[in-house]
């Protein structure tokens, strides 16, 4: 890939300010964040005019679970397209037949059929849908703080502050603390369709639930005829150890919806995973579910490669190898900087950093970047800031990251003065 110039990046910041968001232009111009992706390449993603290198640790919440640009990932797509399309989703398909045939090998008890979308919010709405149509029930239980997508049903199982911009939802949508089996237990009736739970909740921050909560709410949902659904979207594909964290748990869900890793970062496809006995709704109606795009050919056999290598029992072995290794450092970070840095949450290679106080994390964010490392602070709890790199790191660049932490926290006094100087001078624009 080419490099820009420093007018070409000019114009390519102007366009997307004046075509695509403003807002985000404005954001990132205010904080000196104008990044725009060039080159990228395993872990690391480059500015388009090649003098900013950062080492991903965000990863799009999973999106690149196998790096960017994954050679066996780019060689099957390319192999793909000698042959493939998207294909038709009315047609019977040989790549989505050998894909749902693939998931159904590697997911426990009778999760056996599969239906493709293009997102994950899609693939959560299908869950949901899918819930309702097999109980003949209602209502909805999801988590407060936790985040499921921003499409219909998807938005209306989060957080106030992403519906209420949008006017009225549809109804019969309640929220509970996550990890609170007693709140659940009160807000669980005989309508109730579906439980709706991340494994990990990402953007609560990855809070790590304990096994006998998980287990209870199976249990829960099973006495009250309710489905569990489980959104392993980041959890999944191996990012906490085991191709699925609800292994972890010892629990079967009736549901599971995956996404992001899925496109290996080269074709977009997700995929609501449900057990046999509900796919009697999809054989009294065939075509009642459409998704153009779900599912396409090409992008099934991205998805069938990235199974293969995530499935893998030394791929696996590589995630808990090297989540041990950052766990180390981590642990020698807190020593050092105790006044910012108060404690992790980690399962596998999804890890949460939770900082004394919101300031911290929400600069940590500027302050990263700035050190070369891409992170988030986790917008539903922002004590934390998440930590997802990609899941073929080496012990080198568990150490590079382990430097930039480092780095990062270490200017966080400089950054508190200079951008509260930086807002008073927002607030006061003739400064």
């Amino acid at each position: 890939m080419e490099k820009s110039t420093k007018a070409e990046r000019k114009e390519i910041i102007n366009d997307f300010a004046s075509h695509v968001s403003s807002g985000k232009a404005k954001t990132f111009k205010d904080y000196g964040m104008e990044f725009i992706m060039g080159k990228r390449e395993g872990p690391y993603i480059w500015d388009v005019a090649g003098d900013k290198k950062l080492i991903n640790c965000h990863s799009n919440g999973g999106v690149f679970n196998l790096g960017h640009r994954n050679p066996e990932i780019v060689k099957t797509m390319h192999q793909a397209l000698d042959d493939l399309d998207i294909g038709n989703h009315h047609f019977i398909s040989k790549q989505r037949a050998e894909l749902g045939k693939k998931l159904a090998e590697l997911m426990p008890g009778d999760l056996d059929y599969a239906v493709f979308g293009s997102g994950g919010g899609e693939a959560i709405d299908l869950a949901l849908k899918l819930a309702r149509a097999v109980t003949g029930r209602n209502d909805i239980i999801s988590a407060i703080g936790g985040y499921h997508g921003h499409t219909g049903l998807a938005l209306a199982t989060g957080d106030s502050e992403y519906k209420k911009p949008f006017g009225k939802l549809a109804p019969g949508f309640v929220q509970v603390p996550f990890g609170d089996i007693n709140a659940l237990k009160m807000k669980i009736y005989p309508n109730t369709a579906a439980v709706i739970l991340e494994t990990i909740p990402a953007t609560l921050g990855i809070v790590i639930p304990e096994k006998e909560y998980l287990q209870e709410v199976r249990k829960i949902c099973t006495e009250n005829g309710s489905l569990l659904i489980m959104d392993e979207v980041q959890s999944g594909l191996g990012r906490t150890g085991k191709l699925w964290a609800f292994e972890y748990y010892d629990i079967i869900p009736d549901i599971v919806v995956i996404g992001k890793g899925l496109s290996g970062g080269i074709y977009p496809i997700s995929a609501t995973i449900f057990r046999k006995p509900y796919e009697d709704f999809f054989k009294k109606n065939p075509f009642i579910h459409v998704s153009t795009f779900g599912g396409a050919e090409v992008g099934a056999q991205v998805a069938l490669k990235v199974l293969e290598i995530s499935s893998k029992p030394e791929f696996l072995d590589n995630v808990n190898n090297m989540a041990d290794y950052i766990k180390k450092g981590l642990e020698g970070l807190i020593k050092k900087h105790p006044k910012y840095m108060e404690s992790f949450n980690q399962l596998g290679l999804m890890i949460g950093l939770r900082f004394t106080e919101e300031k911290y994390s929400l600069l940590f964010t500027k302050a990263a970047y700035d050190s070369g490392l891409w992170a988030l602070y986790a917008n539903n709890d922002k004590h934390m800031v998440q930590m997802l790199p990609p899941l073929i790191v080496n012990e080198k660049h568990v150490e590079e990251i382990i430097e930039k932490i480092d780095k990062a926290i270490s200017k966080l006094k400089f950054y508190k003065i200079a951008f509260s100087i930086k807002e008073v001078i927002n607030k006061i624009p003739w400064l």
